[in-house]
C-alpha cells in the first residue's frame, strides 16, 4: 500500500512539474526592470522623495548632537513626533489585546542577553531615541526620538551606550569614527534594509542571534537567499512589506496574523498588515493542473512560509540555537575573555564562549520545526509563577491546533537556553548585567549579586536563591524567501519521516495509512483509469472508426 501511495503521489508531482509555473510571471522579467543596490530599494508605495535636504535652512549648521537634529527635522514634520512616540519601537511596550499581558521589551525576559529592562544604559542603542539609561527617561519629550538611526542613507551613522559600562566593555566602542551630523542630517530618506538591519539584524546580542531569518546578509542579498530583497531584482526595503501609516508599522511578533482570509486589498488598504496574502492573494498559484489547484487548497492549512522558506539560518550566516548561561563568568588573571570556534559559511569566525555571556552553539542551513499557530503567543513574565520540576520553561509558548480555525502549519525557530531563574519563588529574574559597579554582571561576574540588584531596582521579590533552569524560546520563521524552484516539494511532506511528519490532527497521503481508506482509493483510481479507457475505445470505435473534427 505504501508503494502505490507514493506512486500516486510522484504522479501528482509529475503532473504539476509539466504545466505552467507556479507564479505567474517569473522573476526574469522583474529582474529586467528592478532597482539594482546601488539604486534606491522598493518600499512599498512609497519610491524617492519630493524634498532635497541639503538645502534646507534648517540643516544649514552643526549640530552638538543627535536631540538637535531631531529639532530641526520637527521643525518642517510637525507631526512627525506625535505620531512617533505611540509606536513600539519607542514606547518598547505592547498590551496584547486578547490576553491582556503587558509586553514588549520594556517588560519581558527572553533566553538570550534575558532583560533588556534594568540595562537600558546599554540595551537601548537599539531604542530610536537618545538618552534612555533608566527608569528617568522622558517617553513624552519628542526631542528625544532619534530620526536618523531609520532615514539616515550615509551608511555611516551609529549609536553608541547610554552609560559608560564597566570598563571591561569599553573595548566595543575603540576605534569608531567621529559622526558628521551635518552631512548624515542632509542625506536623509526612506528607511533602507541597512536601517532595518542595525537592530533586527543584530537582535539578542550579535548577527542573527535571536530570530534566525534576519542576519547581516539581507543587506544586500541575492535571489538566492531572498527572492522580495534580492538587490539586482525586486530590492524589496522591509518597508514594502512592514507598510507605515503615521509611523506605526505592519506586522507584529506579539500578535501574529497567522491565517490571513481576507487577501489582497483595494490600492491604499490593509496597511495594517505583513502577510504573504495581502499581496499574492488567497490563491496565489495559477490554476493549470491538479497538481496546482492542490497547491492553493494547501494554502488554509499551511502557512506560505512552510514551503516557501525550506531552511532558515542561510546566506553564511549562522544562528545561535543553544545557550548556557551556567559556564559564565570565567576569568583569566581576573579579567573577562572570550573565545573563537565556530566558522560560518561566510568566513567569519564566531565566538562560542565569552565571559558575560556562556557557551553558545550555532547553525546553519536549519530545517524548522513545524507546529500548528493561530498567531497567539502566551509570554512567561517577571510576574509568572512555575515549578521549576517543570523543565524546560517555555519563554513565550504558542496555541494552535487542527480544529482551530485561525491556525495554520507554520514553521519556526528553536531556541535553547540555560539562565538564571529564582529557585525560591520559580519566576524568572532582572539581572544587572550592565553598569558601572561591581554590582553589574558584565565586570563583576558575581550572579547573586547581579540578580539582588536587578530585582530591588523595580521592587520585586527576590529569595535569594537563584538556580539555572532550561528555558525554550520560539520564533516564526517568514524571512529569507527562496526562489520558487527552491521551495518544497510534495514528496518532502507527503512520506514516511517527511517534514509534518510530527504534525497531528489530520490525514497526510504518504504519510499515514488506513487498510479501508487505501482500498477505496486504489479503486477510485482504478475505476477512473477504465472509465477513460473505455471512453477512448467507444470513441474510437464510433462513427464508422471515425473521429469527430470538432464541427457541427
Amino acid at each position: 500500500m505504501r508503494f502505490l501511495h507514493s506512486v500516486l503521489l510522484v504522479g501528482l508531482c509529475v503532473v504539476g512539474l509539466f504545466s505552467a509555473p507556479l507564479f505567474a510571471s517569473d522573476h526574469g522579467s522583474a529582474a529586467a526592470t528592478a532597482e539594482t543596490s546601488d539604486k534606491p530599494q522598493t518600499s512599498g508605495p512609497l519610491t524617492g522623495g519630493t524634498a532635497d535636504h541639503t538645502k534646507f535652512e534648517a540643516l544649514q549648521q552643526d549640530f552638538a548632537d543627535g536631540s538637535a537634529v531631531t529639532k530641526a527635522c520637527l521643525s518642517c514634520h510637525n507631526e512627525a513626533g506625535k505620531h512617533f512616540i505611540r509606536n513600539i519601537h519607542w514606547t518598547w511596550e505592547y498590551v496584547n489585546p486578547d490576553t491582556g499581558q503587558l509586553l514588549g521589551k520594556k517588560h519581558l525576559i527572553n533566553n538570550f542577553c534575558t532583560n533588556a529592562r534594568g540595562n537600558e544604559g546599554m540595551c537601548a542603542q537599539c531604542h530610536a531615541g537618545y538618552g534612555w539609561k533608566d527608569e528617568s527617561f522622558d517617553f513624552g519629550d519628542e526631542t528625544k526620538i532619534d530620526c536618523l538611526v531609520c532615514h539616515d542613507n550615509t551608511g555611516t551613522y551609529y549609536k553608541t551606550p547610554n552609560s559608560a559600562g564597566n570598563p571591561a566593555c569599553s573595548v566595543m566602542l575603540e576605534d569608531m569614527p567621529p559622526l558628521d551630523l551635518t552631512s548624515i542630517a542632509r542625506n536623509v530618506g526612506l528607511p533602507k534594509r541597512a536601517n532595518c538591519g542595525a537592530c533586527h539584524f543584530y537582535g539578542g546580542g550579535g548577527d542573527n542571534v535571536k530570530h534566525g531569518d534576519l542576519s547581516s546578509a539581507l543587506t544586500n542579498p541575492p535571489r538566492e537567499l531572498d527572492v522580495h530583497m534580492d538587490a539586482d531584482g525586486l530590492n524589496f526595503a522591509c518597508t514594502a512589506c512592514h507598510l507605515t501609516k503615521r509611523h506605526v508599522w505592519a506586522g507584529s511578533r506579539y500578535r501574529v496574523i497567522a491565517k490571513d482570509t481576507e487577501g489582497i486589498g483595494k490600492p491604499g488598504e490593509r496597511r495594517d498588515v505583513a502577510t504573504c496574502e495581502s499581496c499574492h492573494g488567497l490563491s496565489p498559484h495559477p490554476v493549470t493542473s491538479v497538481a496546482s489547484f492542490k497547491r492553493n487548497d494547501h494554502v488554509s492549512s499551511i502557512a506560505c512560509q512552510t514551503c516557501h522558506i525550506p531552511e532558515f539560518a542561510r546566506g553564511g550566516v549562522a544562528t545561535i540555537v543553544d545557550w548556557d548561561w551556567r559556564t559564565a563568568g570565567k576569568t583569566r588573571n581576573g579579567e573577562g575573555y572570550h573565545e573563537h570556534g565556530y566558522v560560518q559559511g561566510n568566513g567569519e569566525d564566531r565566538y562560542v564562549y565569552k565571559s558575560i555571556k556562556g557557551n553558545f552553539t550555532y547553525g546553519e542551513d536549519l530545517v524548522p520545526v513545524y507546529a500548528w499557530f493561530n498567531g497567539q503567543m502566551r509570554y512567561t513574565t517577571i510576574d509568572t509563577r512555575f515549578d521549576l520540576a517543570d523543565q524546560p520553561i517555555e519563554i513565550n509558548g504558542f496555541t494552535g491546533s487542527r480544529h482551530d480555525l485561525d491556525s495554520r502549519i507554520w514553521p519556526f525557530k528553536r531556541m535553547h537556553t540555560w539562565q538564571p531563574v529564582d529557585q525560591g519563588n520559580g519566576t524568572l529574574v532582572y539581572a544587572r548585567l550592565w553598569g558601572e559597579d561591581d554590582t553589574a554582571y558584565w565586570g563583576g561576574y558575581d550572579m547573586g549579586v547581579s540578580i539582588a540588584a536587578g530585582m530591588k531596582d523595580f521592587g520585586l521579590p527576590y529569595s535569594g536563591y537563584f538556580a539555572y533552569a532550561e528555558t525554550l524560546s520560539w520564533w516564526p520563521i517568514t524571512h529569507t524567501v527562496a526562489p520558487k524552484e527552491q521551495a518544497l516539494a510534495c514528496r518532502d511532506c507527503h512520506a514516511a519521516d517527511g517534514r509534518l511528519d510530527a504534525i497531528e490532527g489530520i490525514y497526510m497521503p504518504g504519510r499515514d495509512h488506513s487498510r479501508w481508506l487505501d482500498i477505496i482509493g486504489i479503486l477510485a483510481v482504478i475505476a477512473t483509469i477504465l472509465t477513460i479507457f473505455g471512453h477512448a475505445v467507444i470513441r474510437g470505435f464510433s462513427k464508422g472508426g471515425h473521429y469527430h473534427d470538432g464541427h457541427a
